[in-house]
């Protein structure tokens, strides 16, 4: 099994069969059985990339029982400490969720998050991300997220195992690729777009340049954020597009040096 902490590095070769592109991570996963039988089920549907962030066990006896004959995809699991580095390289992130979290994302069915993340794999990785078994995903890896997948379960049964969630999701890609076609091909920008580890430079960036320039004024910078988290993530930036406007902030913050400068000598004049 290759260990690592940092994700970031780790190449997807988007020019191979599509199904290489698509991963899915595993949150804080509790009962390593889960971790297994999510594997056994995204190796039915012919794909292989099985991340884990933070696991309670691994590797563990249960995981490889469950995982029926699909040991390669857990030899293969790359684990990290949180979700940012497990999905740094990815230009699209959908987390499922059970429940609204009171987090205005954007809402896909698995079938419209299969499509989107079949379109956007032209580009470079896409992934899927599941929670903890108890509580999901928490709301700031929500945020991490283009979106949130809602799985339409029963309304007064919702709750599926975090194994067939993970099937339902890695059924809908399979049933994606298989649409494709030469008439169907996937649409790969001129520009690449911008991944998510660059995306989280970027918003930290921003955080700074608002600072610098007061613009909070009492206002909430963590909900200011957050509205902004999702303009940009529905945005979909290219990596240039990033670079120009984080060109911006550089300027932007400079200029409110100099005030803060000029404003000093006025004083002590």
């Amino acid at each position: 099994m290759n260990e690592s902490t940092d994700l970031s590095t780790n190449q997807t070769n988007i020019a191979g069969d599509p199904d290489d592109r698509v991963r899915f991570v595993l949150v804080r996963t509790s009962h390593p059985g889960n971790i297994g039988a999510a594997a056994r089920a995204i190796r039915t549907m012919n794909c292989r990339r099985l991340d884990l962030v933070a696991p309670h066990r691994f590797p563990d006896a249960q995981a490889t029982a469950m995982a029926a004959g699909a040991d390669e995809v857990l030899q293969q699991a790359l684990i990290a400490d949180t979700l940012v580095p497990a999905v740094a390289d990815c230009v699209l992130v959908l987390g499922c969720s059970a429940r609204r979290r009171g987090i205005a994302l954007e809402e896909l069915s698995p079938r419209e998050a299969a499509a989107r993340a079949f379109a956007a794999s032209g580009n470079g990785p896409v992934a899927f991300v599941f929670g903890n078994e108890r509580t999901g995903l928490e709301n700031d890896e929500l945020m991490t997220c283009h979106a949130m997948v809602r799985i339409p379960s029963a309304e007064d049964f919702p709750s599926l195992n975090l194994a067939q969630a993970v099937q339902v999701l890695a059924y809908e890609w399979r049933l994606a690729t298989l649409a494709a076609n030469p008439a169907n091909e996937l649409l790969v920008r001129k520009e690449p777009l911008a991944s998510t580890g660059q995306l989280e430079h970027f918003f930290g960036h921003l955080a700074e340049t608002l600072d610098a320039i007061d613009f909070h004024k009492g206002r909430s910078p963590r909900r200011i954020m957050r509205r902004l988290r999702r303009l940009f993530l529905r945005a979909d930036l290219e990596q240039r597009e990033v670079r120009i406007l984080r060109g911006i902030f550089d300027d932007t913050q400079r200029i409110a040096r100099r005030g803060e400068s000029s404003g000093s000598s006025a004083a002590d004049d």
